[in-house]
């Protein structure tokens, strides 16, 4: 592929699926967890480690479905920020709804010049005699 595609786009998609799989195991673990002491809503990470690797090496195939994933956790999110009654909750909730963004624009950005590049070639083929 001749296509040049951004390398800080992937670090930045990179590293906020890092933070969140962080964030979501400091959030239920300790700083407001559901019940006290933790509750199974830490499991919420194990989707998380799914796309891990081939967000890491880059892989246009897992960053493109793991883009559509990570809305899941924008919406938990945004259903959090504002129902949760605990303040720290709601702080985490916001950090969520960032990370979430953050990891669906990098993605996003990252995965266009690839997507471009297929479609022309595409239509070069059927141009074809």
């Amino acid at each position: 592929m001749n296509t040049q595609l951004n390398l800080a786009l992937r670090y930045g998609a990179s590293f906020s699926l890092v933070a969140l799989i962080a964030l979501c195991l400091v959030w239920e673990l300790g700083v407001a967890p559901l019940k006290p002491g933790g509750s199974l809503l830490v499991l919420k990470v194990l989707p998380l480690l799914l796309p891990l690797r081939g967000v890491l090496k880059g892989s246009l195939y897992t960053l493109q479905w793991s883009s559509m994933l990570i809305l899941l956790y924008f919406m938990e999110g945004v259903v959090r920020a504002y129902s949760d009654p605990a303040a720290a909750s709601v702080a985490m909730a916001w950090l969520e709804i960032i990370l979430s963004l953050t990891f669906y624009l990098c993605a996003v950005l990252y995965l266009y010049p690839a997507k471009k590049a297929a479609k022309a070639r595409q239509q070069s083929l059927k141009e074809l005699p």
